[in-house]
């Protein structure tokens, strides 16, 4: 179909998708994990019609309700859903208790952005509005115990394949979770 890709058909497609993949992961107990849309696109217009349905925290309440089972979740973007926030820095909290209590956090990418919705800048995690270690201590309230993991990093001039940035980016989760005693 080209041209603009009305909500409804979005989510018909989504749980049509959902209704073939979700018994199946039940069946041999293998967790699918759903990366948001990223990035946060405007609402209504969406990105040329197409709408990013799963590109708000509503959308993603609604996806993971879609077929209920302890399968089916999310591969947690921290930094995709702050994106999606008017006030990440405060709603981000919000958003990995809802999911995470409901144990549909699978993975998370450990990411920091500055700014919110629609004017945002990605940054390395300690250099972000997000704190990042009351994040970890939401993840742990929740009983999250997954991975934190980086996602992507800001370039560093001269890092060849950003091997640097990911070093540090590690280097600061483990850092922080031996600070709240999770040393694994």
């Amino acid at each position: 179909m080209a041209g603009k890709v009305p909500d409804d058909l979005y989510w018909e497609r989504i749980t049509y998708f959902l209704d073939r993949v979700v018994p199946v992961a039940n069946e041999y107990k293998v967790r699918i994990a759903c990366h948001p849309q990223d990035p946060g696109m405007p609402h209504k217009e969406g990105y040329r019609g197409i709408n990013t349905v799963l590109g708000s925290f509503d959308g993603l309440k609604k996806l993971v309700a879609i077929r209920e089972s302890p399968y089916h979740g999310l591969n947690f973007c921290q930094g995709t859903v702050s994106e999606m926030l008017e006030n990440p820095k405060v709603q981000i909290h919000e958003v990995i208790r809802y999911f995470g209590s409901r144990k549909k956090i699978f993975n998370v990418h450990f990411r920091n952005i500055r700014g919110k919705f629609l004017n945002f800048q990605e940054t390395f995690p300690d250099d972000g509005d997000i704190d990042m270690l009351r994040a970890i201590k939401t993840y742990k309230e929740v009983g999250y115990d997954g991975m934190l993991m980086p996602d992507h990093v800001p370039r560093i001039p001269g890092d060849t394949g950003g091997k640097q940035a990911f070093a540090f980016a590690f280097g600061y989760i483990q850092a922080a979770l031996q600070m709240i005693g999770e040393h694994a």
